[in-house]
């Protein structure tokens, strides 16, 4: 696949997760957002580790669950945390902060060394999100702001960490993103459980919306953001993270009655802008483990149809 359609794929991701809001709101029991979390992260893990049958072996158990912990275990609760402390849409502006958190990561971990355009394009994400989502009642709560930012810092150490330590030989992207959800999954359940005590009664409406969080929400759109990490460099995955406050604002105004206003169109219009922008640059270098992919997808395309 080139380059345009592996960040097609990915932007999926994003895409996704900007229904999680209008989801939660109104298909969910309210106020049990570590429950949430759980749910969304450990049923997709292992029905993922059923599809792929595959365990971590020798370090990758103790990779496997770094990475749960950052991507899933220590972000949902900390991202929850940051949005119920801070009003009015700015945890997603602190969250926007995130390419500018990989930029900085990749040169201590990646060698990858940032350039004035990616750190201009960084700053442009970010104040297009605040204009889409920040109301002038927003106030700031130390403990959101520390949550917010803690949440941006762990999903962007463990997209770097993702792309520096790769995957097994023979593993692919769904068996690693199986290996986190189910690690992360297993991080909050505890927590959730101390803090919010047993799990709530659930309509049909509940079941129906924890359903579609865990599948598509979750385990397709991980293995859709895991996949496209291997293939792309940090700093480009991250650029599509935007997309998700921006879905979010559109599916407000379109499935919620929620208004937008001539100052949230052009941080949309800004923002998307920088999304693109984030994927205008140098070819990716692929490692030994992603050209033997490379070349396993070629072998299989070239060989004779059999009838």
């Amino acid at each position: 696949m080139n380059r345009a359609g592996t960040i097609a794929l990915t932007a999926l991701a994003p895409v996704s997760w900007g229904s999680t809001y209008a989801v939660t709101t109104e298909f969910l029991p309210p106020d049990r957002p570590l429950f949430t979390g759980l749910m969304r992260a450990l049923p997709a893990g292992l029905v993922l580790l059923a599809i792929g049958r595959t365990l971590p072996r020798g370090a990758w158990w103790g990779k496997a669950a770094a990475l749960g912990a950052l991507n899933i275990g220590a972000f949902f609760p900390l991202l929850f945390l940051s949005a119920y402390r801070l009003p009015g849409g700015m945890a997603a502006v602190f969250g926007s902060l995130a390419p500018l958190f990989v930029a900085g990561l990749a040169v201590l971990l990646l060698s990858e060394k940032p350039t004035v355009r990616t750190l201009l394009t960084g700053i442009a994400a970010a104040l297009g999100v605040s204009l889409v989502v920040l109301r002038a009642t927003a106030a700031l709560d130390t403990w959101g702001v520390l949550a917010a930012l803690a949440s941006a810092a762990s999903m962007a150490t463990g997209t770097v960490l993702t792309k520096r330590w790769g995957r097994p030989e023979g593993v692919g992207p769904l068996v690693m993103t199986g290996w986190q959800l189910t690690a992360g999954g297993l991080l909050i359940a505890p927590v959730a459980l101390l803090v919010e005590g047993a799990p709530p009664a659930l309509d049909s409406r509940a079941v129906a919306g924890y359903l579609y969080l865990a599948l598509v929400n979750t385990a397709v759109a991980y293995w859709l953001w895991f996949r496209g990490i291997g293939r792309l460099s940090a700093t480009s995955a991250t650029f599509l993270s935007p997309l998700s406050p921006l879905t979010a604002a559109v599916i407000g105004w379109a499935a919620l009655g929620e208004a937008l206003a001539p100052v949230q169109l052009l941080g949309m219009a800004i923002a998307f802008g920088a999304t693109l922008f984030g994927q205008v640059g140098p070819r990716k270098t692929f490692s030994s483990a992603e050209k033997n992919d490379r070349n396993i997808s070629m072998d299989l395309m070239s060989e004779p149809v059999r009838r």
